[in-house]
């Protein structure tokens, strides 16, 4: 099927129940990526957290294993959950897209950023998780999740550490994607802004 082509609406099911969703999320085909990723990856946690850490996409190791932030990006989340004295086995977390999207450059699979029409095909299995676990608290990891989340565009820069309304009547607070950690050119740099990133996810608390 080419990207061009006519694509099905979301299959969400009018359940709440996350095994159902996440039964269903497999045979999603409302948009192009799922004819180069792996499998779909879909949200893990607690089915009654108070908080969702969304994430911006599964990345290589994430679309192999099946399994969201368990890669360079998930480690470095578990090290600034666990400074932040944030338990992330009582959080749900997931990602705004849940197809890996990637350019080949030789044997490796290079990240690529959703298009605003991936996004939305996407949008719906969001909203199913967030209605059905409930959160207090909706954190956006990244701009591409805070866009999901808010429905717009938002300036991470601008944003950070706030917390917004959002359509679900659940606040949303927006930081940065841990991934933009890993890109930092100095360990000065990274630990910095790791200290940085720690302090927004204390707000949690």
């Amino acid at each position: 099927m080419k990207s061009s082509e006519a694509v099905q609406p979301a299959p969400v099911p009018p359940t709440r129940n996350l095994g159902r969703l996440r039964t269903a999320a497999k045979k999603c085909r409302a948009c192009p990526l799922w004819q180069n990723a792996t499998c779909t990856v879909f949200g893990e946690g607690a089915a009654d957290a108070k908080v969702i850490l969304v994430g911006e996409q599964p990345g290589d190791q994430e679309d192999r294993a099946g399994h969201p932030f368990i890669g360079p990006a998930g480690k470095l989340l578990d090290r600034a959950l666990i400074a932040a004295k944030v338990d992330r086995t009582a959080a749900y977390v997931t990602n705004a897209v849940k197809h890996f999207k990637w350019t080949p450059a030789g044997k490796r699979r290079l990240h690529a950023k959703p298009n605003v029409r991936e996004m939305a095909a996407c949008r719906p299995w969001l909203s199913a998780e967030i209605e059905s676990i409930k959160p207090e608290l909706i954190v956006c990891l990244g701009a591409t999740a805070a866009r999901q989340v808010m429905g717009r565009e938002i300036k991470v820069t601008q944003a950070r550490g706030e917390f917004l309304d959002t359509a679900w009547g659940v606040r949303a607070l927006i930081t940065v994607h841990p991934s933009s950690l890993l890109r930092a050119p100095a360990e000065a740099d990274r630990e910095r802004d790791l200290e940085l990133f720690v302090s927004d996810l204390r707000k949690i608390r």
